[in-house]
Parts: structure tokens; C-alpha cells; sequence
């Protein structure tokens, strides 16, 4: 077996035989990782199913569908994506033309996590394939059953000096994170980011980011309550609220807080039954630390539904808190489960500064009926993705950026940000030889006056 810096050597002297760059190559590898997800559907689920407990819609839903999805798209606009882009030229550069070229950046590591465990992990190397990079993924030890077939499943359709995959925990991501790549990508905490960001700086290394945060969902007086309860708890509860784009915590107009609050108990109850932790479509927390740090945030606010654990299950039932301070360990960090604190707000102004004095968050929802309220969270609050009367849903367009800001990220990917995400912009500038324009070397007369008016 080759040592992690063999590894990265035989990834980088295959792509500097520069195999990986054609479309024809690119486009059999991506035709080869679709082949792999399809045939292989059956596997996918029952690992995510013994790794989380995910029903076969849910599994299907995001880590089988949304990849066949995102690969077949990226397939159907790659050659489009791959031409150079011609830029126009100022009369300064009379007699060139300039194009930006997409190069590869050469050898990625991908970093994934353990709560979509294919997703994440599959949905970044598809960008990294159409880029024409080689790459290096490490699945997360914490879902054992996904690394293992992810690894599997790689090993044996991609050569590792092309793609490889890495299995182990913490002391092998740190001594892979030892080794100089041309770019990583990484899935996961905002702890482990700065570790990854300290990590990639000694060799100056760029560094995709991809984190979270506390997502706020505003649910103004204008909304329709039913229809907003019903995807808020949806977005809330998919994969048991281990989601980095779930709301988090729900800031909802004094006026109707009562009638928003007993809607969505209603809808948590029609998705998952009154007896969640004995219904087998609804999925577990990863491991016992996890769910020991949930049932530590309920402490403090009022338990208005839910709140029941099997930790022999790995379950926490759907959960409403209400009476939640910002002074309450809920609200002092991410949440990661199915919890949903009601925050009752007087005034957009009030709940504008409250939300501005957090870190930028990931995602931020709002429910409104109301085009003026629309426009002013979007110009007045600052996130890295969202929806309007709706949640989760702006993830699985691949016709937009999906990213953090600040303290939840850093770039973009899916579609065609994802390839730009794994290439570099390379800009190329044609001059002429047919004539030299005299006036730049300041021979002629009147040369700098001449100049003066180009440059106004």
C-alpha cells in the first residue's frame, strides 16, 4: 500500500501526463461514476440505512437521486462549460484579443461528513472529475457503513493514481492534511474548517469550505401558516434535522406564534406519527455522543412537543421548544437534530438585529406573503443560500451557487460552480504582430498626453 505521500506523488504525475484534461476523458469518467451510483442503489441504501436508520425515500432522495441528477447535468452542458470565453479588449489593447481559460487545479483532497455520507462526498468529485482533476476523497469514519462501501465502490471503478479514497478517523485525516494538494474541498464543522484553513496554509493551498450555522427561518404575519409549518417541519426533520442548510431556529411573528406553533406540532406529527421513535422511516442520531448533546440542549426552555429519547435506538423525537432565551445552551450553537426552537418577534427590525449579531449563517428561510418584507431580508441580512417560502429545496437546483459566507463558508459548488469551483480562471491575452502600435513606448509625440485621455 502507498504511504499518503506516494499517494499524492502518483496523482500528481498522472495529471501532469495530462490524461485527465480532454472532454472525451471527463466525460467517460463521469458516464463511469453515474453507471457506479445506479447499479449500485441497493448498497447505497442499506449502508445509509444501517449507518442512520434512512427509510428508502430518504436515502434515494439525497444520496442516490440528487447525484444521478447533478452528474447528468453536469454531462449535458460540460462541453459548453469547457469553451475558453472570449472577453472584449479596451482600445488600450487595440489589435489583441483576451480569453479566460478553466485549468485545472491538479491533485484535490475532499474531505466529507458522515450526515449525507454519498452526497457529500460523490457530489464535490463530480465537480473535480469535470474540472479534469484527479482526486483524493476521505469518506467520514462516523458513518462506518458508507465509508466502507464508498471506498469500495471507488477502489474498484478508478485507478488511485486517478481517484483514490481513504478510509480512517482523525489520525488519518491529519496525516493526510500534511501532504500539499493543489485544492481542498471540505464538508463539515467550523472547527475542523479553521484546522483545515491552518492546515492548507502552509502551502498556501486554496480551500473550498463548506460548513454551517444557526439558519433562521422567519415566519411573518402575512404567511400562509399551514403551508409554513408543513415544509418548515419537513426541512426540519429530514434526516432527523442532521442537515447543515435545516432551519434551526424559527423566528415567528407574536401575532400568530400560537396558531404557527400548534400547526407545526400537527405536521411533525402527520410526517412522522405521534410514536416517532417506533416508526422506522424516520432516521436516527449518528452515534450516542450526538444524541447526549441534543437531550443537553432541551435544559432550560419549555418542551412544548417531543423530547422523547431512545438511546439504545439512537432516537430523539421531533421537538418544539418554546420560552427560549439566547441565553440557552439551544441557541448557543448549531442544533444538528430535530429540534425547533419558536423565537415570537414584534417587529422585522427586532428580529434584523438579533440575527445580525450571530454569525452568518448558511441558509435562512423566510415565509411571507409580503414582496416588501421579501426584498428587505434579502438586501438588509446577509446568508449563504436560501428560499422563499420554502426550505432545503434552493440545494438541489444545480443552476445555483450552494456556499457559505463569513463563519459558514467559503465558495460554491453544484452545476456549473462546481466546475468552476475545481478549475482556475486562466486569463490569456493575444497580441497582434501585423503592427506595434509606437504610442506605449513614449516615442511619439504627445505620447503622454495621448495616454492620459485613454486612461480617463
Amino acid at each position: 500500500m502507498l504511504s499518503y505521500s506516494e499517494l499524492v506523488a502518483s496523482q500528481r504525475a498522472y495529471f501532469q501526463t495530462g490524461a485527465t484534461r480532454s472532454y472525451e476523458f471527463r466525460k467517460q469518467q463521469l458516464e463511469k461514476l453515474y453507471r457506479l451510483v445506479a447499479d449500485n442503489e441497493a448498497l447505497i441504501l442499506k449502508a445509509v440505512h444501517d449507518d442512520l436508520n434512512k427509510s428508502e425515500m430518504e436515502g434515494f432522495f439525497a444520496d442516490v437521486g440528487y447525484i444521478k441528477f447533478e452528474i447528468s447535468h453536469t454531462l449535458k452542458h460540460l462541453r459548453k462549460w469547457m469553451r475558453p470565453k472570449r472577453v472584449s479588449s479596451p482600445l488600450t489593447h487595440f489589435g489583441s484579443s483576451s480569453r479566460i481559460y478553466r485549468d485545472p487545479f491538479g491533485v484535490n483532497l475532499i474531505i466529507a461528513p458522515w450526515n449525507y455520507p454519498f452526497l457529500l462526498t460523490i457530489t464535490p468529485l463530480i465537480g473535480a472529475i469535470a474540472g479534469g482533476n484527479t482526486a483524493i476523497v476521505k469518506p467520514s469514519e462516523l458513518a462506518v457503513h458508507s465509508s466502507a462501501l464508498i471506498c469500495k465502490l471507488l477502489a474498484g471503478a478508478f485507478p488511485s493514481d486517478y481517484i483514490a479514497c481513504i478510509e480512517g478517523g482523525v489520525e488519518e485525516t491529519t496525516a493526510l492534511l500534511k501532504e500539499r494538494y493543489d485544492h481542498i474541498f471540505y464538508t463539515g464543522s467550523g472547527s475542523i474548517g479553521k484546522i483545515i484553513m491552518s492546515a492548507a496554509s502552509q502551502h498556501l493551498t486554496p480551500v473550498t469550505l463548506e460548513l454551517g450555522g444557526k439558519n433562521p427561518t422567519i415566519v411573518d404575519e402575512s404567511a400562509n401558516i399551514p403551508l409554513a409549518a408543513r415544509r418548515i417541519a419537513w426541512g426540519k426533520l429530514l434526516n432527523a434535522g442532521q442537515t447543515c442548510i435545516a432551519p434551526d431556529y424559527i423566528y415567528v411573528h407574536r401575532s400568530i406564534e400560537q396558531r404557527f406553533r400548534e400547526q407545526l406540532r400537527d405536521e411533525m406529527i402527520r410526517l412522522y406519527t405521534a410514536n416517532p421513535i417506533e416508526n422506522p422511516d424516520f432516521t436516527c442520531i449518528i452515534n450516542e455522543r450526538h444524541l447526549d448533546r441534543l437531550n443537553s440542549l432541551l435544559e432550560g426552555p419549555t418542551v412544548y412537543h417531543g423530547g422523547e429519547a431512545d438511546r439504545q435506538r439512537r432516537m430523539l423525537a421531533p421537538t418544539i421548544l418554546t420560552d427560549v432565551s439566547w441565553e440557552h445552551a439551544v441557541m448557543k450553537e448549531e442544533i444538528f437534530g430535530p429540534i425547533a426552537p419558536i423565537l415570537p418577534y414584534d417587529s422585522l427590525e427586532e428580529a434584523f438585529r438579533v440575527i445580525q449579531q450571530q454569525e452568518k449563517p448558511l441558509a435562512l428561510y423566510l415565509f411571507t406573503e409580503n414582496d416588501h418584507v421579501k426584498k428587505r431580508v434579502i438586501r438588509e441580512l446577509s446568508f449563504g443560500t436560501g428560499s422563499v417560502n420554502d426550505t432545503l429545496y434552493q440545494f438541489m437546483n444545480p443552476n445555483l451557487p450552494f456556499g457559505g459566507v463569513g463563519g459558514s463558508g467559503s465558495g460554491a459548488y453544484h452545476g456549473v460552480h462546481s466546475y468552476h469551483c475545481f478549475t482556475h480562471q486562466k486569463s490569456v491575452l493575444t497580441q497582434t504582430t501585423q503592427f506595434d502600435l509606437p504610442l506605449r513606448y513614449g516615442k511619439v509625440k504627445g505620447a503622454l498626453q495621448i495616454i492620459r485621455q485613454l486612461f480617463k
